[in-house]
């Protein structure tokens, strides 16, 4: 059975102010020293599986200039744009219009566009054996992260301790939410939980059968998107649809309610690169914890991530800050605060300085 991909790229990247703005987002953004932003990572690291001519993105169509000039490979009516934000199960069942028009059933490796893997072979194997389970019957597979501390900002997976096979494949017993802090320890202790990474593999036909169950109103309207496709009507009919989805996640939509839902544990070394703090477990960093980008001066600096862009930045008796200097923006935070970042947009809106967001 044929293998595509879907890539999610129409967020924000809120917490990566000031660098990630609403007009280049973070996924379009190089955070490391190869210089491949993430949704080129993206890609590449997907091709021992999926041809470029089966890749398909969805973004919000301000992007999609930003997509062609940095993915030329990736042929431009694979890049699905939506003309309103409507959450991830919208996003999917558009993707799932394009891959049943062009290959009736075919198996969808569904990811997000800006997180980061360490070990490409691990996270290659992993989801080879995840497309083997979706094939199975009508199985939805989510890529579950195995936890290495009580981490409050991801939702977890709770699995069965019973084995599927012999390569570590669970059936998922329920969804939850973020947890406190001795919730989350609860759960790492517990050895039955993993992180919700937002990594999902399943069958065309059978996320459309899950969409026809418990989100009728998005399944009508993905059929009447998928018979467009390829017409005069397809922006106008897309456009009419999207309206009038409801804002709904695939995982409260879907993947909270229901059956043949299983798991695969990833140990591939993953980041979602939520916040500024990314930079420092993702990029060397010096002898005394810092990690410097650009034209940086440190004294008796420490565990600090300091990134200029075109001005000298010198630090003197920093500990656990983070700096980020860009053209109009200068960051100064705490790096226990990096959660906060996303209060300076809600400032500059209040303030009409959207110019800045």
């Amino acid at each position: 059975m044929k293998v595509t991909a879907v890539i999610m790229a129409g967020g924000r990247g809120e917490r990566f102010w000031p660098k990630s703005r609403n007009s280049y987002p973070k996924q379009f953004l190089s955070l490391t020293s190869d210089g491949e932003t993430m949704i080129q990572k993206t890609v590449k690291r997907l091709l021992p599986i999926v041809a470029y001519e089966d890749i398909f993105i969805v973004t919000n169509e301000n992007y999609v200039p930003i997509i062609c000039t940095q993915l030329p490979e990736i042929p431009v009516s694979n890049i699905l744009a939506e003309p309103v934000a409507r959450n991830t199960a919208p996003c999917i069942a558009l993707a799932a219009a394009a891959v049943n028009k062009k290959y009736d059933d075919a198996v969808m490796i569904v990811l997000p566009s800006d997180h980061l893997i360490k070990y490409d072979e691990l996270y290659i194997n992993t989801m080879k054996h995840a497309v083997k389970v979706a094939q199975k019957e009508d199985n939805l597979v989510t890529v579950g992260i195995t936890p290495t501390y009580p981490e409050t900002g991801y939702g977890y997976i709770k699995f069965s301790t019973d084995e599927n096979d012999d390569m570590g494949v669970y059936k998922v017993e329920k969804f939850v939410e973020k947890p406190c802090l001795d919730v989350a320890k609860e759960y790492l202790n517990s050895g039955k939980y993993l992180w919700n990474s937002g990594m999902f593999v399943w069958k065309v036909s059978s996320i459309c059968k899950n969409l026809q169950k418990f989100l009728p109103t998005i399944y009508e309207g993905m059929l009447k998107i998928k018979d467009s496709i390829g017409t005069d009507s397809y922006e106008q009919t897309l456009s009419e649809c999207f309206e009038s989805f409801p804002s709904e996640s695939i995982d409260f939509g879907i993947m909270e309610k229901a059956d043949n839902i299983y798991t695969l544990s990833g140990s591939f070394g993953w980041d979602d690169v939520g916040s500024w703090l990314a930079l420092e477990k993702i990029n060397k960093t010096d002898e005394y914890g810092n990690y410097v980008s650009g034209d940086v001066i440190t004294i008796n600096t420490n565990r600090s991530i300091i990134c200029s862009n075109k001005k000298l930045i010198a630090s003197v008796g920093l500990d656990d800050i983070i700096v980020v200097d860009t053209d109009d923006a200068i960051l100064v935070c705490d790096k226990e605060h990096t959660q906060e970042v996303k209060k300076v947009i809600e400032n500059l809106k209040i303030c009409n300085r959207r110019d800045l967001i």
